[in-house]
């Protein structure tokens, strides 16, 4: 797949659109493309366009539905907050999001107080987040959510792999996985076309039980997975606990339940 190309629509900007085009190996062109997907950074932010009528993609962590969350989002008894394990918890966990998409869960998690480091290898996935994170970072009401918040770009096997040669202490409490899989539901594709371009240039995660193997390896309390309501699990490792919710179900790995056999059973 070639790599998504890079426009400046603001030529005020043209320092950040070189840094972000050096930082994750992205083509700046000096033309807005014609055709197929690209990335376009204009006087708020940078998003993910295409001619077709999928609309722009874009991470916010300021503004929109990450507002409302932050503002009336339920704070500890969310969903994904009690498959971290925060709901009653004195001290909140270190978490890895694993496949940080554009950064909705780990936005999230510390906005309830967890620091969170954010895996993405995709590149465009990655300028994403770093543009809104840029911009939640100046924000008064998100620079503490901001700060708790760090992303790192590349492969989240290898990253763990790293993570689980440390020392206890040194390594994440909780790893969160929700890897992209295709989407056969037409019906819910046909409702999600402003992501379709998304996972166009994103891809699914072919790979998601080797990650899952990495995350077991690296987390020292537990690993969540994070799956709509009828998918499929990933293969391997059976969950220890399964939190069902209307449309979607987090897949738990506790780390001190797996047994050997566990993971014989994956073989």
């Amino acid at each position: 797949m070639q790599p998504t190309p890079l426009y400046c629509a603001e030529s005020a900007r043209r320092d950040t659109a070189e840094q972000l085009a050096s930082r994750f190996a992205l083509p700046l062109v000096r033309q807005r493309p014609t055709d197929g997907y690209w990335l376009e950074l204009g006087a708020e932010r940078l998003a993910l366009v295409t001619n077709a009528k999928h609309g722009a993609v874009y991470a916010e962590f300021v503004e929109g539905a990450a507002r409302h969350r932050r503002e009336q989002g339920g704070g500890r008894g969310q969903p994904v907050a009690k498959a971290v394990g925060l709901k009653g918890a004195k001290d909140l966990p270190r978490v890895v999001d694993a496949t940080a998409g554009l950064g909705g869960d780990s936005f999230v998690l510390a906005t309830l107080g967890c620091h969170v480091t954010m895996l993405e290898r995709s590149p465009v996935a990655a300028a994403l987040l770093a543009d809104a994170l840029e911009r939640a970072a100046r924000d008064p009401s998100t620079q503490d959510i901001a700060a708790r918040m760090t992303l790192v770009h590349g492969n989240a096997i290898d990253w763990l792999a790293q993570q689980a040669a440390l020392p206890r202490e040194a390594r994440p409490e909780v790893v969160f996985v929700d890897p992209m899989f295709p989407d056969t539901d037409k019906k819910s594709a046909a409702a999600k076309k402003g992501m379709q371009a998304f996972q166009h240039v994103i891809g699914d995660d072919l790979d998601s039980a080797q990650l899952l193997e990495a995350a077991i390896a690296a987390a020292t309390v537990r690993v969540v997975v994070k799956r709509p309501q009828r998918g499929v699990p990933i293969e391997g490792v059976k969950p220890s606990v399964v939190l069902d919710g209307k449309s979607t179900r987090f897949d738990l790995y506790i780390i001190k339940a797996l047994r050997p056999q566990d993971f014989a059973d994956a073989d």
